[in-house]
């Protein structure tokens, strides 16, 4: 047999960095009651699955979303460590407005929805307590969220300003500029950056 040698890149010169993020596995409760949600919520489809596991994507990749049934769970306290959130982005504000249209109809209701500068957000829980976050990117390039955050808006306010989505959504098909929809106001009088935060 033939070999070929090969060397392994250079580790002093070379950035080994992950080429994307694969997906996520969590620990549920109740495997049908999360693939339900999950399945309802990110229009995803079943990649694989068994009474213990299910595998969910809703791209090219085999999984996004991996959830193990653990019927023995109890949900963690918020004061732990532990997974914060994960996030999803939707290609243009209106694919975000719209699903949050569909979920609604659903049932499906964020329980936090605000404006950090950088992404129009909307945080859901899942079955289990797990947070998501449905988001759309305001900004197209890192440059233009570097200088967002080079331009003192950040540091003011780290947290954003809560929006009610029926509001923006009346917003949008009412005609107003994208630039407006998207742009972060101010505090309103007498808030803070935490008086924004629901936990």
């Amino acid at each position: 047999m033939n070999e070929t040698k090969r060397a392994l890149p250079d580790l002093a010169s070379s950035e080994l960095r992950p080429v994307k993020l694969a997906h996520v596995v969590l620990r549920v409760a109740e495997l049908a009651r999360s693939r339900a949600w999950y399945l309802a919520v990110l229009q995803a489809r079943v990649a694989f699955e068994n009474e213990m596991l299910c595998f969910l994507s809703y791209d090219d990749e085999h999984h996004r979303i991996g959830l193990i049934a653990r019927p023995d769970l109890g949900r963690e306290a918020d004061a732990n460590t532990g997974l914060e959130h994960i996030a999803f982005t939707y290609g243009s504000l209106a694919a975000l407005l719209a699903n949050h249209r569909r979920l609604a109809a659903l049932g499906i209701v964020p329980y936090w929805c605000i404006n950090h500068g950088p992404t129009i957000s909307m945080y859901y829980r899942d079955p289990d307590g797990h947070r998501l976050e449905l988001q759309h990117d305001v900004f197209e390039t890192a440059a233009e969220v570097d200088a967002f955050f080079a331009g003192g808006a950040y540091a003011e306010n780290f947290m954003g300003v809560v929006f009610d989505p029926a509001d923006l959504a009346a917003r949008f098909e009412a005609g107003e500029p994208l630039a407006s929809l998207t742009a972060r106001p101010g505090l309103p009088v007498g808030k803070g950056p935490w008086d924004m935060f629901v936990p």
